[in-house]
């Protein structure tokens, strides 16, 4: 099997050279993804949590 010691040898070297373009196609696919969208809505969110945060109810 291409001069690779064992099976498990070959098995790693396949998944991460898989990992490797997940990753790749993944950072394409999201290449131009707004990041605006996504700190609106976690401040919304922090907002929404800050306004009915449980450890804030002696104040």
């Amino acid at each position: 099997m291409l001069g690779f010691e064992g099976a498990g040898v070959f098995l790693a070297f396949v998944l991460s050279i898989a990992a490797a373009l997940v990753c790749v196609v993944y950072g394409v696919k999201n290449w131009n993804t707004p990041g605006d969208d996504v700190v609106n809505r976690e401040i919304e969110e922090e907002i929404k949590w800050e306004e009915n945060d449980p450890e804030d109810e002696g104040r």
